[in-house]
């Protein structure tokens, strides 16, 4: 395990794409609007451990199961695939039931470390060092922590149209992604 200033770079701008927390901002902005104050440290907190803990023996649970990595890969190149074309496309496939409170559930989890986070960190474990996760992961936690903290300051700033521009753009990154995904583990599949 070595230090890849690019494998932190590519893992840090896969994770902001599936993590998405600037086109969760109205999503944020409503539930600030709906229960008041939103806890950005505990839910940055808990996020961070979710994932960081996921990185670690989210790969024993599948042997636990009887997943090999590529199958998962695969899969999770699906659920990317399906996540970019919400964000391109502007639906919804995966509906939420609406939260009561505004902390650990419903931003911690499902909106910053869902399912398509935890099936990016294994993809990308297949593929990148450890280290490298683990340093994207804070990264984008800070970023995380930083856009909750100012939400409504940013939402003013970019506008309902800079939020759907930027939105669609990550939707192109991770449609990509997902992609490249499928690609380096179908093969694994047959082999």
């Amino acid at each position: 395990m070595e230090l890849d200033f690019k494998q932190i770079a590519t893992v840090s701008m896969v994770l902001f794409a599936v993590i998405d927390v600037v086109g969760s901002i109205p999503i944020i902005v409503d539930l600030r609007s709906r229960l008041g104050h939103i806890q950005s440290e505990k839910a940055t907190i808990v996020a961070a451990i979710i994932m960081i803990a996921f990185l670690f023996v989210g790969e024993g649970m599948l042997k636990l199961i009887g997943i090999d990595a590529n199958s998962f890969a695969v899969a999770g190149a699906f659920v990317l695939f399906f996540m970019a074309l919400e964000m391109i496309l502007g639906i919804r496939l995966y509906k939420d039931e609406n939260p009561s409170t505004a902390s650990i559930v419903p931003i911690a989890f499902p909106l910053i470390a869902g399912a398509g986070t935890m099936t990016t960190i294994l993809s990308l474990r297949s593929a990148y060092d450890k280290i490298n996760i683990i340093i994207a992961i804070l990264i984008n936690v800070i970023i995380v922590y930083g856009v909750l903290k100012s939400s409504g300051k940013i939402e003013k700033w970019l506008g309902v149209n800079g939020i759907g521009i930027i939105r669609k753009i990550f939707g192109v990154i991770l449609l990509a992604i997902a992609v490249k995904l499928f690609a380096a583990n179908v093969k694994g599949l047959f082999l």
